[in-house]
């Protein structure tokens, strides 16, 4: 497939305006290329992954660092969570303290605006429903293809670098309103209650379907936020599926019923039970921590307990009093991080996590090597509060 550039883009390509916007464009026309882009399209908004120091290491810290020395983002670009909350107490080691700062400075040379969260649909005013933006997180681009009509892939950081710099991507694939059509259905043969039940459900449907849409039917089309971000998110970690919808179609259908929640609760659930508790993959919105406080009724965490929110939504927790509740509760609420693949979460000081994201199941198994208690939120107050 021949992608057809024009002049500007033809320029930008061959270096007329600097190697930044050269090899983004490199890239660009690669991705589409093998994803049989006829064009280039531009896009209103971009979101970066790629910032957490644990997720990028020292090639991705350098490689930022030297490319923010010449490139410069043209659209808005708002950022991943980093590592840590900057504003609180840790026992992070120094280099990764510094290779986190680092990682920082590079982005905000380039332009873009310090979020810090993987919630962004939760903070900034949309873009109006059709147009094209470039997310890079995974439950981001979920959201927005599912729930906010906005039209993304699930791209990569390196891709959605590349957005960022040129305001361009390539036009494919959930991008055309004829891949944003379910063709294939999951057929839900279980009860599903709690935001855990929902992304079950996503990590299942994720890891199955191998198409860019899938339709859960009517049970998606009344569900709260909570259970509308677990199931993003999971979606998003498990396959390469980018949006879900609800609509009833007559295609394929797969069965999702009690067996096939087990075998996902075999796989993420690896301990009975953890001693210190993670909530926030993705980062909780104010309708979180509201629900979580009102559940509460005044008990303690009888065990340690993360929470992790984006800054904006910590701020107006404490104007409205929830924070300063939820700490009274023994919560500690961490800024501009998030529980996946965190530096505060690591075997050496942890047996084990309690949470409710299948998400956050996922990586911390993975990745931070630590095993994991799966329960609803309900459950994790009932049975870790006094």
């Amino acid at each position: 497939m021949i992608v057809h550039l024009s002049r500007a883009e033809e320029e930008g390509l061959d270096g007329k305006f600097g190697d930044s916007i050269s090899i983004a464009y490199k890239l660009l026309l690669s991705i589409g290329k093998a994803t049989d882009a006829e064009r280039l399209i531009p896009v209103d908004w971009v979101h970066l992954s790629g910032v957490n120091y644990n997720t990028i290491g020292d090639a991705g810290a350098n490689f930022l660092t030297k490319y923010s020395e010449e490139a410069r983002f043209s659209v808005q670009t708002t950022i991943n969570p980093m590592g840590y909350d900057t504003h609180k107490q840790n026992n992070l080691s120094s280099k990764f303290k510094k290779k986190q700062g680092e990682i920082i400075k590079a982005y905000e040379s380039m332009g873009s605006v310090p979020s810090f969260s993987c919630t962004p649909y939760e903070l900034f005013e949309l873009p109006e429903r059709g147009h094209n933006v470039s997310f890079a997180e995974s439950n981001a681009a979920v959201m927005a293809n599912s729930v906010f009509d906005l039209h993304t892939n699930k791209e990569s950081s390196l891709s959605a670098l590349a957005s960022a710099v040129t305001g361009k991507t390539p036009y494919s694939d959930l991008r055309m309103s004829s891949n944003r059509d379910p063709k294939i259905k999951i057929k839900i043969d279980t009860d599903l209650n709690s935001e855990l039940d929902y992304g079950i459900l996503g990590y299942f449907a994720g890891k199955t379907v191998k198409e860019s849409c899938v339709s859960f039917g009517p049970h998606v089309s009344n569900i709260d936020m909570y259970k509308t971000k677990s199931l993003a998110a999971a979606l998003g970690t498990s396959g390469a599926c980018g949006m879900f919808s609800n609509k009833e179609i007559d295609g394929e259908a797969i069965s999702f019923g009690k067996e096939e929640a087990k075998s996902v609760m075999d796989e993420l659930n690896s301990n009975e039970s953890g001693d210190v508790i993670a909530l926030g993959s993705p980062q909780l919105g104010s309708y979180e921590l509201e629900l979580i406080s009102n559940m509460m009724g005044g008990k303690k965490f009888s065990k340690k307990c993360m929470i992790f929110c984006a800054r904006p939504t910590y701020e107006k927790a404490c104007s409205s009093g929830i924070a300063q509740k939820l700490e009274s509760e023994g919560a500690n609420i961490i800024c501009d991080a998030c529980t996946c693949l965190s530096p505060l979460l690591t075997h050496d000081e942890y047996d084990g996590v309690i949470t409710n994201s299948i998400k956050a199941a996922h990586y911390l198994n993975k990745s931070n090597k630590i095993s994991v208690c799966l329960s609803s939120i309900k459950s994790i107050i009932n049975e870790n509060t006094k």
